[in-house]
């Protein structure tokens, strides 16, 4: 979206909304989620579009999304990944198709609620905004298995990250799509999607606001205590590409100056003692120095070739983490949902 677009969607209000949602083994809730989506935005005053990423599921859901998209409408439209890429490089391809000037994600389990998107989008707009955030304020989970070790995560994401969300494993939020597409989403990034968009824009244009949450009524949940070391390297990452994404030869570089020299304060202090006189050659201390230099040059040749890595990636085009087809075609550009 460029500036001028930007600029009309500030004044006026007038916007088109993309809804992305992906989906994985969810066949029970295909007709629940898209008749809970279409009656919660079915008298909504602009044009909206809905996009469901079938992830590669076994159980049927991909062929029930495209019977039923075919009964709802144009509006509909039914991606197909052809395996399970997981639900980042699912959401990825949604926004990717998305022709939205906003855009709103959520889960396809139906505990978050769309009648919640008209709100947020309200929220966005309003406050001039680039995300909006659901809050799960009164979460509907399993306290051991799901509440607890999230707000263990959201307390550490809080502190490395700077962003004072409640609950940024939501995944109902709403972003303007012009801050959304300046991030790429690989790996496990959708739980730290707020965190990447700081990298973009001032965390003071992201807000949140309480959504209402659901028990699963349908299906099983794809997540457990397994994905608690998934979060812990993610974390990690995100720390590194927050603090030194656009220049790592700083981090590799610091490493590497501060092993150098200790390696050479030992290997100085080494060489003092055998113009004393004293044998140093079967020393560990002397390993220890030489090794210490060794590494601290890798470092810094790690740190150089971060850096010409670093500028090829912002000068070059972006992979896509994920391979397509399109299962449900929606009619021509401008075939909107709109009353």
């Amino acid at each position: 979206m460029n500036s001028l677009t930007s600029e009309k969607l500030n004044c006026n209000n007038s916007h088109q909304i993309s809804i992305v949602v992906p989906m994985y083994n969810e066949i029970d809730n295909v007709k629940p989620l898209l008749d809970a989506v279409q009656s919660a935005l079915s008298d909504y005053e602009y044009p909206w579009e809905l996009i469901v990423v079938d992830d590669g599921s076994t159980d049927g859901t991909a062929r029930a999304l495209v019977n039923y998209a075919k009964l709802i409408g144009d509006h509909v439209l039914i991606i197909s990944l052809s395996r399970n890429f997981q639900q980042t490089a699912a959401m990825q391809a949604g926004i990717d198709a998305a022709r939205g000037d906003i855009i709103v994600t959520m889960d396809g389990d139906l505990q978050n609620d769309p009648k919640d998107i008209k709100s947020l989008v309200k929220k966005l707009i309003d406050e001039d905004l680039d995300l909006v955030a659901g809050w799960r304020e009164n979460r509907q989970d399993k306290f051991f298995l799901r509440r607890l070790p999230s707000l263990i995560a959201n307390r550490v994401i809080r502190k490395v990250s700077g962003l004072a969300f409640h609950d940024l494993g939501c995944s109902l939020k709403v972003f303007r799509s012009s801050v959304l597409r300046k991030v790429r989403l690989y790996g496990e990034m959708h739980r730290f999607i707020p965190a990447w968009l700081a990298t973009v824009t001032s965390p003071s244009r992201m807000a949140e606001m309480p959504v209402q949450h659901h028990h699963r009524q349908l299906g099983e949940s794809k997540y457990g205590l397994s994905r608690t070391f998934r979060v812990i390297i993610d974390l990690l990452a995100v720390y590194f590409f927050l603090k030194f994404g656009s220049r790592p030869g700083h981090f590799f570089g610091g490493i590497g100056l501060a092993i150098g020299s200790i390696g050479i304060s030992i290997l100085g202090y080494l060489m003092l003692l055998k113009f004393n006189g004293e044998q140093v050659g079967g020393r560990p201390l002397l390993w220890l120095g030489f090794f210490s230099v060794l590494a601290s040059l890798q470092f810094l040749t790690t740190g150089i070739l971060a850096e010409l890595m670093m500028r090829i990636y912002f000068d070059g085009g972006h992979a896509k983490p994920y391979h397509m087809s399109v299962s449900h075609q929606r009619a021509p550009d401008g075939q909107w949902h709109a009353i």
